[in-house]
């Protein structure tokens, strides 16, 4: 019978093993799950099964130009390790020249082996190459776990890798207050409401103030608008000058 790609996916998930091997698995066990995993027992990959299920909840953030990858454990202590951080070193570097897919298809390949030597289920959470402005700067914190890429319409790399730096200490939501998604301003503003009706706010002013805090709600969340970690007394938007902030993407483990 036809192997479905969601059916391999799914052995995949179950074992940890590399898709090529989970869809002949499923194969020669004619779609039947359990079977699939009793085949790939009896092939050896019995502990890379056992840890695929364990959660992952450790691991590493890497970036390389526009590309970007986290790459997770289940311990800090792995994450640490020097064999550990030469595939996540692997990953973004293959994510880089050769693309998402690739990289995830070197990972599937690459997996089996590198579990059972470092006894932990791995999981390529991760992966993208950034696209978009003419300037990419990034930035990725001591620890591993925090990284974030920015993109200017002009400026420098040196004030793209600032700002990167400000968007990993401060988590802001979107890069621009215009660019606050329209549900969370509709779910901030029905907080509002009740809070101001609570407080016996007259309904003849209520709108008003609810478009004061609903401005400042997304000046706060924006990461042009917020004031410059580097600098507190200037905005992020006022220390690019007249670079402009396109975009910016942060992963955190």
């Amino acid at each position: 019978m036809a192997v479905t790609a969601q059916q391999t996916k799914e052995l995949r998930d179950r074992t940890g093993v590399g898709m090529l091997t989970c869809m002949k698995a499923l194969e020669e066990a004619n779609g039947d799950m359990d079977k699939a995993v009793d085949i790939l027992r009896k092939k050896g990959e019995a502990k890379a099964e056992s840890k695929a299920s364990r959660e992952t909840a450790e691991g590493r953030v890497a970036i390389s130009g526009r590309a970007m990858i986290k790459l997770l454990c289940e311990t800090d202590f792995v994450a640490k390790n020097e064999k550990f951080q030469t595939l996540v070193d692997e990953l973004v570097k293959k994510t880089e020249e050769e693309g998402v897919e690739k990289a995830r298809e070197y990972f599937d390949s690459a997996q089996k082996e590198y579990v059972q030597s470092i006894g932990e289920n791995m999981k390529l959470e991760q992966a993208e190459i950034v696209e978009g402005g003419s300037v990419v700067g990034s930035y990725v914190h001591s620890n591993g776990k925090l990284g974030a890429v920015v993109l200017l319409d002009g400026g420098t790399e040196e004030q793209a890798k600032d700002v990167a730096m400000h968007a990993v200490a401060m988590n802001p939501l979107v890069a621009n207050p215009e660019n606050v998604p329209a549900e969370n301003i509709a779910k901030e503003k029905e907080i509002y409401v009740d809070q101001l009706k609570a407080e016996g706010k007259p309904e003849a002013i209520i709108e008003k103030i609810i478009e004061g805090k609903v401005k400042k709600y997304c000046v706060d969340r924006a990461l042009s608008s917020q004031p410059f970690v580097k600098d507190p007394s200037q905005t992020v938007a006022q220390y690019l000058g007249d670079a402009k902030l396109v975009k910016f993407v942060r992963y955190e483990v």
